[in-house]
């Protein structure tokens, strides 16, 4: 089991292009990939219940099945129980999830909904990379632009992703809070974001609009 601990700000698509440029000028030209993931639980979301998520996600080197807890997002910073194993293709390997899961109700809230696992939103993203260094710690920085699907009711609603993720791969969660204020005194428009894309997948299956009512 990983702890996943990241911090999320929200960015206008008018701002790519000077996020960029303030990145690769500190730390040479990121890493351009294409990321398509698809978000899968049971009709009634009873994954979404037990506050886990699971995705499988097709990079240009292999396919991932990921297992995470929600956990808790508070400006932006979020912590969250995360089980990421590869597989030999587009679809899930529920048995080898469930022998790496180390935590015993978010173990029994996957092998219950294992039988009735359905796809039930996509997400697909243009992200550029860097990996930094601030303090000793080492942070992966991403910068996604792209959208949320979810077809309801013969309907496809659509919902855009524009954010930056700082990633923790090492070191001190402080160094998280560093780069987020050097960032956000380079760029004062950007502002946390305590959604996760799963999250907003939810919500954009709930909502046309797929906004949180009580944000």
């Amino acid at each position: 089991m990983a702890i996943e601990r990241e911090r999320k700000l929200a960015l206008a698509p008018s701002q790519h292009d000077d996020v960029t440029r303030f990145f690769d000028e500190r730390t040479g030209a990121g890493k351009p990939i294409g990321l398509a993931n698809v978000y899968f639980d049971t009709a009634d979301c009873a994954l979404a219940k037990a506050k886990s998520a699971l995705r499988l996600r097709r990079t240009p080197q292999e396919w991932l099945q990921t297992y995470k807890t929600l956990g808790k997002s508070i400006a932006g910073l979020s912590n969250r129980h995360e089980w990421e194993l590869p597989v030999a293709g587009e679809a899930l390997e529920i048995d080898a999830l469930l022998a790496v899961c180390d935590d015993a109700a978010a173990r029994e809230a996957l092998e219950r909904a294992a039988p009735d696992l359905i796809a039930l939103f996509k997400t697909d993203v243009r992200r550029i990379v860097w990996n930094i260094e601030r303090e000793g710690s080492q942070i992966e920085v991403a910068l996604d632009l792209g959208e949320i699907t979810a077809e309801v009711d013969s309907e496809t609603r659509r919902s855009e992703i524009s954010e930056l993720e700082l990633e923790l791969k090492s070191g001190e969660e402080s160094a998280l809070s560093m780069l987020a204020a050097e960032l956000r005194g380079a760029f004062p428009e950007l502002v946390p974001e305590d959604l996760s894309k799963a999250q907003r997948g939810y919500l954009l299956r709930e909502r046309p609009d797929g906004k949180n009512r009580d944000a």
